[in-house]
């Protein structure tokens, strides 16, 4: 389970969130490429849009539960919320 004490700090402010577990599998990013990108430099993923539409909030949902890690995180119950 991601936590949310370990994110990293590219993450955008928002309820979704990558914390420092993630292995740069590139799944997020194949599952919400709108959401997710990766952050060259350090090799792993980070959320650059939180969702704002039904569609992208389904993607970035499924993109957590798919995670081989749990590297995803969620905060909060409501888009928009945090």
């Amino acid at each position: 389970m991601a936590d949310i004490d370990q994110r990293v700090p590219e993450n955008v402010p928002g309820r979704f969130y990558v914390d420092v577990t993630c292995i740069d599998c590139d799944l997020c990013r194949e599952t919400a490429p709108g959401n997710f990108v990766r952050l060259d430099d350090e090799g792993y993923s980070y959320v650059l849009k939180q969702p704002t539409t039904p569609d992208e909030e389904t993607s970035c949902l499924a993109a957590m539960e798919e995670c081989p890690v749990e590297a995803i995180g969620i905060d909060g119950e409501k888009a928009g919320a945090g």
